[in-house]
């Protein structure tokens, strides 16, 4: 599986090139599925979902143009048979994962078995924001809103390093890099923090940023 972790999608042309170079193919001609789930834990959840499968969001990325979408949500995975759900994701070329609550959509890739089954999957990952953070070890008290039955700020660690996204955004006050500076003291190795011009890319475990904005990479104290 290849990771492309953005903070607000596929917003510029590098991040664009990126994603294709990735994919090995035009995106005319792959297949995608929308994940929306995280969305939901956050005020205006459904609206926001349906702008994001839509493609009326500011954060591009079912809009780009794919062969064939389709929306796998995850809370419905759990009720229904593995058969009608697994092939489809297993032959799909990218997953599209929505932004919104991080440790919500860590839950529901628990309990619908998506996240076993992640890390054998040979597809392109693209993650949106919370999409993106759910790969790092943990996301950290400042990002902690929806809070799971176990507590705690756990998420899947397929990689060894965490996000802070949003950095410097005009709608969101805190996203500063004071503030992603205390966050990382905090954080038990390696974090990023990174602007909506910015995304990073995981490939067989080799980490590069791509990038027409600011970001920075914050080491632990």
């Amino acid at each position: 599986m290849k990771l492309l972790l953005t903070s607000a999608g596929i917003k510029n042309q590098s991040i664009r090139d990126a994603l294709v170079d990735m994919l090995g193919k035009p995106i005319a001609e792959c297949s995608a599925l929308c994940i929306p789930t995280a969305i939901y834990a956050i005020p205006g959840g459904a609206g926001h979902a349906w702008q994001f499968v839509s493609g009326q969001s500011s954060t591009p990325m079912c809009e780009l143009g794919w062969k064939s979408m389709g929306v796998l949500e995850l809370t419905a995975l759990p009720s229904i048979d593995e058969k009608l759900w697994i092939p489809m994701v297993k032959e799909t070329d990218v997953l599209l994962v929505n932004g919104g609550d991080p440790l919500y959509l860590y839950y529901w890739m628990r309990q619908s078995g998506l996240a076993d089954l992640l890390p054998s999957l040979n597809l392109v990952y693209v993650g949106l924001s919370a999409g993106s953070m759910v790969m790092a070890p943990s996301i950290g008290n400042f990002f902690v809103g929806w809070t799971p039955p176990s507590g705690g700020d756990e998420t899947l660690g397929l990689v060894d390093f965490a996000i802070f996204p949003h950095l410097g955004h005009e709608m969101l006050p805190h996203n500063t890099m004071a503030n992603a500076e205390r966050w990382a003291a905090g954080m038990q190795g390696p974090a990023y923090a990174i602007d909506d011009q910015t995304a990073i890319k995981v490939i067989d475990g080799a980490v590069e940023v791509v990038s027409e904005g600011h970001w920075k990479l914050l080491s632990p104290i």
